[in-house]
């Protein structure tokens, strides 16, 4: 089969599409013959070298953590062959960039029927991230507020449709050519990053969800309710310290760790089964293109997902 690898640390040009033969599968695991990959910023920070000490240095290193497919050995599961699913595999080592991946039953679920493949591989990292940020860590419920950074991207999107479907009153970021597109997906209040400096805004938040990463906790705990929560998805070395303070002060900073649980993607199928929440693909790209699609990503102006169709052409990275 085919599968993308990053032969190195470094730029795109490490990217390589390679033979090998299909996974071995454990006792608890499926095999799916993948129709399409979602890729995310994490396969680029991988790439870049960005969590060496997660992943180590041995390659060559598979990419990608979301797909959608068509079971093709059930092997001991309650899935039978030819059921459409689709998921996100957990830890840091990904491998979803194939023709086949090896899953285990817990991190995947049916496939909503109503979107295509590339829609459901979109979803898995992405509306998780936002699901078990927003819900389970910023506790969200009707009528409180929440101030989304970076609302036009992947996670954004979805987190968007979460936050109106919790019941919270929602305020985008983004730029001023998106403002639109944001209020397009349920937004209550959009503002632009060109044109108003957030910190000047009279309105507090019980949440502030920084997708973007440019943002602290430090610059916006003013703008925080004396319970809120800045929760971001970009780790960098302030949010760890700042969440040991979280012992000390009523105002929590929290950084987002994903966890992929077929109880998320249970609830991403109902919702998008009733048309509450709709994918938003920004993008998709042939695998034998993967290295623009990781340049488009590189570029952050996707506004929603970036997809592989796993087409099977020739290897051409």
């Amino acid at each position: 089969m085919k599968i993308a690898i990053n032969e190195q640390f470094g730029d795109v040009e490490k990217i390589k599409i390679i033979e090998t033969e299909l996974p071995k599968l454990s006792t608890d695991e499926v095999l799916i013959k993948v129709k399409s990959a979602g890729l995310n910023p994490k396969d680029v920070l991988i790439r870049k070298g960005k969590f060496k000490l997660l992943i180590g240095r041995r390659f060559p290193q598979p990419i990608g953590f979301d797909f959608s497919g068509i079971i093709e050995d059930p092997n001991k599961s309650s899935y039978k062959k030819g059921n459409k699913v689709f998921g996100m595999i957990n830890g840091w080592r990904g491998r979803c960039c194939a023709e086949y991946v090896n899953v285990k039953e817990g991190e995947l679920y049916k496939m909503p029927e109503n979107i295509s493949f590339e829609e459901a591989a979109g979803i898995p990292l992405a509306g998780q991230t936002s699901l078990q940020a927003i819900r389970d860590i910023g506790n969200l419920s009707q009528g409180k507020k929440i101030l989304i950074n970076g609302a036009s991207g992947g996670v954004g999107t979805l987190a968007i449709q979460i936050a109106k479907e919790i019941g919270g009153e929602v305020t985008t970021i983004s730029s001023s050519k998106n403002l639109e597109f944001c209020k397009s997906l349920g937004a209550d209040n959009t503002i632009s990053y060109e044109e108003k400096n957030i910190l000047e805004l009279d309105t507090k938040f019980d949440i502030i969800y920084d997708v973007f990463g440019n943002l602290s906790f430090r610059k916006v705990v003013s703008i925080l309710t004396s319970k809120g929560r800045y929760i971001t998805t970009v780790p960098k070395p302030a949010i760890f310290k700042e969440q040991f303070f979280n012992l000390f002060r009523r105002r929590k900073a929290k950084m987002i760790y994903v966890k992929s649980n077929k109880k998320y993607l249970k609830w991403f199928n109902e919702k998008i089964s009733a048309r509450r929440i709709k994918p938003v693909i920004d993008k998709i790209f042939d695998f034998s293109e993967i290295k623009a699609a990781q340049k488009h990503i590189e570029s952050k102006r996707a506004k929603g997902k970036v997809i592989l169709k796993m087409n099977t052409t020739p290897n051409k990275a």
